[in-house]
């Protein structure tokens, strides 16, 4: 092989390395960022080397009561590099109708929540937020196609950023599957 070729060879290498390196950058919930209920800019790529759970909250649902198991596991497992992301939203039969302002309030007053929640969203249809297209489609993923199908909805992302596991909302926060993911 001559000096030429091997010089191209070594630079396509290098090009296809770098292009993966992008794409898998991209399948990460790392390139994120998002606005908090007080109204500040949350970074997701502030949360490199956590475990992250994203649910979908509502303070008007028969699951809401969940906040305090959320609130629980956080507690206990945040010294070890856990984190829980709460979005509102408003797309399951109005039960969030609240503006950021009295969402805080009310997470705060009801449940103790300290974990940090962002502005409310829409996690479906036309209005779908980024991070939950990333959330619902593997060709932003790369891993599973899914639908938020209620409130509650959890989303496990491991500390490389790729998604891990989609929790129905039914499935309680301190459910042994989830508890075992953190504790893994």
């Amino acid at each position: 092989m001559n000096f030429i070729n091997l010089n191209l060879l070594i630079i396509m290498i290098a090009t296809l390395s770098a292009r993966s390196q992008k794409e898998d950058e991209d399948t990460t919930i790392f390139q994120y960022k998002v606005q908090s209920l007080e109204g500040d800019e949350f970074d997701f790529n502030s949360l490199k080397g956590k475990k992250i759970m994203i649910v979908n909250t509502a303070s008007k649902c028969g699951l809401t009561p969940q906040f305090k198991m959320l609130q629980t596991i956080y507690e206990k497992y945040s010294e070890n590099d856990f984190v829980i992301i709460g979005f509102p939203a408003n797309n399951f039969l109005f039960q969030e109708p609240g503006s950021d302002e009295e969402i805080a309030v009310f997470c705060e007053q009801n449940y103790g929540v300290t974990f940090p929640m962002m502005s409310k969203i829409s996690v479906k249809g036309k209005n779908k937020h980024p991070i939950y297209k990333f959330l619902t489609q593997k060709n932003k993923n790369g891993v599973i196609d899914s639908s938020v199908s209620w409130n509650f909805q959890k989303y496990l992302i491991n500390p490389d950023g790729h998604l891990a596991k989609v929790i129905s909302p039914r499935t309680l926060p301190d459910d042994p599957s989830i508890i075992s993911w953190i504790e893994e």
